[in-house]
């Protein structure tokens, strides 16, 4: 994960002036883990900057997310933040957890396997698998030891 000096550099490198605001957002990024959703930020930072607009937050995230220090996953319930995983920008997709949003890296892209048409131009895509963990799974409380040897009812 990116520290906040890391993300700070990434915006100086980019031109980007290198404001209070901006070394909070970075902050509370590198120091939290998991998503955060542009109103977690708001309200954060409203706390420490009054007068703050929505609106600059989100451009702020927006930038950052651009510049790949942020990450941005479309969730069931909304558009969500977090820090980016690597300083490489190491490409690479997540599968993650809709209860407890853990993220796991997926250690291949298939966008080779995409099977694009020539007049179509592909110039950046995601690739988000959604699911539960092994601590969330609705299904955890069963046993699959206890299922053994027990018949199905019912078969087609």
């Amino acid at each position: 994960m990116l520290s906040t000096e890391d993300i700070i550099g990434v915006m100086s490198a980019q031109g980007l002036r290198i404001t209070d605001q901006r070394k909070s957002l970075a902050k509370l990024f590198a120091e939290r883990e998991g998503y955060l959703t542009p109103k977690d930020v708001y309200e954060y930072m409203g706390k420490q900057y009054s007068g703050l607009s929505f609106d600059t937050v989100y451009r702020n995230l927006r930038v950052m997310e651009e510049l790949g220090v942020l990450e941005q996953v479309v969730f069931e319930d909304g558009l969500k933040f977090r820090v980016g995983c690597s300083k490489e920008g190491h490409h690479h997709h997540h599968m993650i957890c809709l209860q407890c949003e853990k993220t796991y890296p997926i250690h291949f892209c298939p966008m080779p396997m995409t099977d694009a048409p020539e007049e179509f131009q592909i110039v950046k895509h995601k690739f988000e698998v959604f699911g539960y963990c092994k601590n969330c799974r609705p299904d955890k409380c069963q046993d699959p030891a206890s299922n053994k040897g027990k018949e199905l009812g019912g078969g087609v």
